[in-house]
């Protein structure tokens, strides 16, 4: 008598399960395997101790999906798809849903919880260095592309796009003057409150106004600007190409025989190397004039006096805030475009480029603009 391993499944609430080991065991199956019956089945049955050699199928009495992935996950796929193809009273069709499941499943792992790991922060720190090279190099290969585009373009005045020209200049500087000039009116009041708290213990209260013009000269009047246009604009430019391919504009443009560099981003990118500067000029002026209202208010300094200390600033510091500009400029109008073209085409991944590009924007001015303090110093300039 040869022993049997019989895993069961009664329609009716009489169902149960029973095992009995053997050197050669062999699998009954019974009643009806289908969703209806999962959450029964999932409380009655459990995985035989043994692995079945064969099948007996004659008892079931209905199988779907559900009951076929339930016995995949008891059995293994790689026992079911040995044991079903000579299973006795098993009908061609349940057979075939059988080994599609088991075929489907098969080369799957259980999820298990891999707990805390004294690698994993390793791992992490791995893949986020990989990251970061990969996208370095394909901000290194899209700055080629575009450089490309541009050399190519300027003996070919014909081909400018004036009209996106402009218009990107209204957008990105002429809709952004009152944002940044208000900011850095603020900015600069808060500077001139500060100086004037420190240097009034030491009776210096009049190198407030050299603080302030020294401060928004060299550093803070460019960085502010860069700072805004890093959230506003490069935001702007990777929401607009993202939603273009999003909705398969530049595969038209493609399918057209036209450059989406060309058409895209040259224009975005000579329209803030144009109003970058333009717009940090105006931030140096805002932030002047807000350290120049704090100090006629409260520091009992005569506007003829501010200016005229003002005017003795040498002009070489000027000339060193506003010549990052231009560099700021290149950076973010890059980084902008390149993330739209990263979009996969889906609203989910618009909205994680754009959040990259706004981070990855103002990471990389701040960071220029500590590289370029440093080397002022180093050049005493």
């Amino acid at each position: 008598m040869i022993n049997a391993l019989v895993l069961q499944s009664l329609p009716a609430d009489d169902t149960g399960a029973s095992t009995d080991q053997s050197a050669w065991p062999r699998l009954y199956l019974h009643g009806k395997w289908t969703l209806p019956e999962y959450q029964r089945l999932l409380k009655q049955v459990s995985a035989p101790s043994q692995v079945p050699r064969s099948l007996d199928a004659s008892g079931l009495v209905a199988l779907d999906t559900a009951g076929a992935t339930l016995l995949v996950e008891l059995l293994g796929p790689e026992t079911l798809a040995d044991i079903v193809d000579h299973a006795a009273g098993l009908s061609p069709e349940w057979k075939a849903l059988l080994q599609a499941v088991a075929a489907s499943m098969r080369g799957r792992e259980t999820p298990q919880d891999p707990g805390h790991r004294w690698g994993d922060g390793l791992e992490s720190l791995g893949t986020l260095t990989v990251s970061g090279w990969r996208q370095l190099l394909q901000f290194f290969a899209f700055t080629g592309l575009t450089i490309t585009t541009v050399l190519t373009l300027l003996p070919r005045p014909w081909r400018w796009r004036w009209t996106a020209l402009v218009a990107q200049m209204q957008q990105a500087g002429l809709n952004a003057v009152p944002i940044v000039a208000l900011l850095n009116f603020l900015v600069g009041a808060v500077v001139a409150f500060l100086g004037a708290t420190v240097l009034a213990q030491f009776g210096a209260t009049i190198y407030t106004v050299d603080l302030v013009a020294y401060a928004f000269m060299r550093e803070l009047g460019v960085l502010l600007a860069a700072i805004l246009l890093a959230g506003r604009t490069a935001s702007a430019f990777t929401a607009q190409i993202g939603s273009m391919k999003v909705n398969e504009e530049l595969d038209a443009l493609k399918v057209q025989g036209l450059s989406a560099i060309e058409l895209l981003v040259i224009p975005r990118l000579l329209a803030l190397v144009i109003t970058l500067p333009i717009l940090g000029f105006i931030a140096i002026l805002s932030g002047i004039a807000g350290g120049a209202l704090v100090s006629v208010l409260s520091l009992d300094i005569s506007l003829t006096q501010f200016i005229g200390i003002v005017q003795q600033v040498p002009l070489m510091h000027l000339w060193l805030g506003l010549g990052k500009a231009p560099v700021f400029a290149v950076l973010i109008a890059l980084i902008g475009c390149l993330e739209g073209f990263k979009v996969s085409g889906s609203a989910q991944s618009v909205g994680e480029r754009t959040t990259a590009s706004v981070v990855q924007c103002i990471f990389v001015v701040i960071l220029l603009d500590a590289v370029a303090a440093l080397f002022y110093m180093e050049m005493d300039w």
